[in-house]
């Protein structure tokens, strides 16, 4: 696994379900809101890209199976073990912190797809990432670069044309989306199956 195949195959999976993955975060949006519902969307779409590694076709309409309900509460457990650790590793200078953060990235994906319970998907989450944390961080930065260079043409456009700027920086953002969960999914194919 290496930084420029996990960017190249992550776009391409993206890309290739590009209007599903925009789908079903537009759907997230307007359902955010609702009760209940708003878990289960959530942990659908942070663990979506396990379908992705598995070349899976992606359906917008997946975000509401009650599957990902089913997991709520080892999902919180996760989350909150995965807040706090890593919260306390940016006590210490930040490094640690990212550290943390790049070590437990497949943990919730883990949860779902392998059914593990919060702590062994942590551990098993730093086990799988051992030896390839530099190009996870790497790999995402290279996506965070490309959001960011996006974010500011659009705020450029913005400053000459307020409205049309708006716009473009709102469609250009969910042309983005697509680009993460690729890489994502990428990272899950080689280090989460």
């Amino acid at each position: 696994m290496n930084v420029s195949d996990v960017v190249r195959n992550g776009i391409a999976i993206g890309l290739k379900n590009a209007l599903s993955l925009i789908g079903a975060t537009i759907l997230w949006l307007l359902t955010c809101w609702i009760p209940y519902l708003n878990v289960g969307t959530t942990i659908a779409l942070v663990t979506m890209p396990v379908a992705l590694s598995k070349g899976e076709v992606i359906s917008p309409m997946e975000i509401f199976n009650a599957k990902y309900r089913e997991s709520m509460g080892e999902f919180f457990l996760l989350i909150s073990f995965q807040s706090l650790g890593i919260m306390i590793g940016y006590l210490f200078m930040g490094i640690p912190g990212i550290v943390m953060s790049l070590s437990w990235l497949l943990a919730p994906m883990l949860l779902v797809d392998k059914g593990m319970n919060p702590m062994q998907a942590l551990n098993e989450s730093n086990k799988r990432t051992n030896g390839h944390k530099w190009t996870i961080f790497f790999s995402l930065l290279v996506a965070n670069l490309l959001y960011m260079v996006v974010y500011f043409l659009g705020m450029l456009l913005m400053s000459a044309a307020p409205i049309l700027g708006a716009i473009v920086v709102v469609l250009l953002s969910l042309a983005v989306i697509p680009v993460f969960y690729g890489i994502y999914a990428e990272i899950y194919k080689h280090l989460g199956n």
